[in-house]
């Protein structure tokens, strides 16, 4: 049986990447592929009640270490009991949001330090990485400015601006450095990201 696909969609809050992640999903299903979409935190019974720990504003502030290993404890269970099956039966699986945002937000924005979250990455997901990762880059004021449009913030989109400045420079330097990953111009309509993001994907499909 041919090996699945992983690809992660990844972006600062704003970005669009939950967007461009199901419009990713309906062509890749149009085109008659086998496609499971899921979203971190959550994807699990606990995953999801992780997430609302983590995004619930009312929980207040916690430490970039209590919610790497919340992030951490969420991703461990949705890696095996639903990731590892799907590619193993060889469907191409769709992700909004991996590793890279721990990476991202506690490592960078933390100041826990990228590497610190690597390796507790690598434990937690058992060293699966993505074939692709498409970060979806916006400045951090642009990608605050939907947040708000949009409605209430959850906790952590509640987060100061240079909070957010961070998050996108450290999206930014880790995609640099990973083979794997590439940024897409966020700024632009949401047929054009579409569509960048599609070309991405091309690649690493069969």
């Amino acid at each position: 049986m041919a090996k699945g696909v992983f690809i992660a969609i990844e972006g600062p809050d704003g970005s669009g990447k939950t967007t461009q992640a199901r419009h990713l999903v309906e062509r890749l299903s149009a085109e008659g592929r086998d496609v499971l979409a899921v979203r971190e935190p959550g994807g699990t019974p606990a995953g999801e009640r992780i997430r609302e720990i983590l995004l619930d504003p009312a929980v207040g502030e916690l430490s970039a270490e209590c919610e790497t290993f919340l992030y951490m404890a969420a991703r461990a269970e949705l890696v095996r009991r639903v990731i590892r099956p799907a590619l193993e039966s060889g469907r191409v699986v769709i992700s909004d949001r991996y590793l890279l945002s721990t990476v991202a937000y506690q490592g960078g924005a933390g100041a826990l330090g990228a590497e610190a979250v690597r390796e507790t990455g690598r434990l937690a997901t058992g060293d699966l990485s993505p074939d692709r990762t498409v970060v979806i880059d916006v400045p951090a004021r642009t990608g605050l400015a939907r947040v708000k449009a949009a409605g209430a913030a959850d906790r952590m989109e509640g987060k100061g601006l240079a909070y957010h400045e961070a998050v996108r420079e450290a999206y930014l330097a880790e995609a640099s450095r990973d083979a794997s990953a590439v940024v897409v111009d966020g700024t632009r309509s949401e047929d054009e990201v579409a569509e960048a993001v599609w070309d991405e994907v091309l690649r690493v499909l069969e």
